[in-house]
């Protein structure tokens, strides 16, 4: 059993802001869905939502049809439930009271008192709200509000879970935090879900398939490591962290650097995209320096220590690259240095 989406086209205007998306995502996956503001991602999300009906397509989940020409089931209808950006919270309502309202919708009518006292407490012990049960919003932080509403949005128990951005409100410590409980949620509910964010580092950190999105197409579905470490296009290696693209020839999976054509890559592993472009895509620790080594030569142009790591630009024959190393490869900014690739 699964969630089809098939040829989702969808227009604002004449704007076409999602081009015949085709997607499966399978029962209890964690797919992220990464791109830069604007690419559709949202669009996506709250189609899969039931709360905007595309132009074109359709959307199948187990053996029900969600969305098609001639069906629309309505956003109260589908077996799912939602985590927002601004944690959508009511000022006058207890924790508790957040998380017992979806319960008392309409598709609940048969569900016994008990049951749904069983569910809500089962939903504030998951993420750990015991203690904050009568608190109201005000007097909560960042963090445990996010809790509420993921409380909130798994009382129910529903097949999928959609989150848009959850963490993009937080700051930098509680978005790392939030990521294991999340993560944590998934393992205990193996709900199915569908996590919107622009946040590459959340991407990589949590779901099982990262699709890549860029104006309104998928660029690349795969596993983090595989999107990481192969991508399919400049925009994947570009967009997932930072990436150098050293220009040059190919000659099958060779690789000529222009600067110095005794500097030869394999390239084997390097995916069409770029020997079409000419271009050899690395990223920034895949680069060792040293003054001895054969490699591409540059100069330091700024150096910043973060501890256990040291990032460095370096310029060569005009073109900026950016160079990460662990602290014990010590340089100082003006030398004069060799990159030296290092492959997977």
């Amino acid at each position: 059993m699964s969630l089809k989406i098939q040829n989702i086209s969808h227009k604002f205007g004449y704007i076409t802001v999602l081009d015949k998306i085709n997607l499966e995502i399978k029962e209890s996956e964690f797919i992220a869905i990464l791109g830069p503001s604007g690419c559709g991602k949202t669009t996506l999300l709250r189609i899969i939502g039931g709360f905007l009906k595309q132009s074109e397509g359709t959307i199948h989940f187990r053996n029900e049809t969600y969305s098609s020409e001639e069906q629309f089931t309505p956003v109260e209808k589908r077996d799912l439930g939602m985590v927002f950006q601004s944690f959508a919270l009511w000022p006058h309502m207890t924790v508790r009271e957040h998380v017992e309202f979806p319960l008392k919708s309409s598709r609940h009518k048969l569900m016994s008192k008990a049951d749904k006292k069983a569910a809500v407490d089962h939903a504030i012990l998951t993420t750990g709200l015991l203690k904050l049960e009568d608190r109201f919003p005000d007097e909560l932080s960042g963090g445990q509000k996010q809790r509420v509403s993921l409380a909130r949005a798994i009382v129910s128990k529903p097949a999928i879970l959609l989150m848009d951005e959850p963490l993009s409100a937080l700051d930098a410590k509680l978005r790392v935090d939030m990521r294991k409980e999340i993560q944590d949620i998934h393992r205990l509910t193996k709900a199915t879900i569908v996590y919107v964010t622009h946040d590459q580092s959340e991407a990589l950190a949590m779901a099982d398939r990262i699709i890549v999105m860029n104006s309104g197409k998928i660029e690349q579905i795969a596993a983090p490591n595989e999107i990481y470490n192969y991508p399919s296009t400049q925009f994947v290696a570009d967009f997932v962290s930072k990436c150098n693209f050293i220009q040059g020839v190919w000659n099958d999976n060779r690789f000529f650097a222009n600067n110095d054509s005794s500097i030869i890559y394999d390239g084997k592993n390097i995916r069409q995209a770029f020997k079409d472009s000419g271009t050899f895509p690395v990223r920034p620790e895949q680069f060792k320096l040293s003054k001895a080594e054969h490699g591409l030569i540059g100069k330091i142009t700024n150096k910043q220590f973060n501890g256990k790591e040291i990032n460095y630009s370096i310029n060569s024959f005009g073109k900026n690259y950016s160079v990460c190393t662990n602290a014990k490869e010590d340089f100082s900014t003006g030398e004069e240095i060799r990159m030296i690739y290092n492959a997977y």
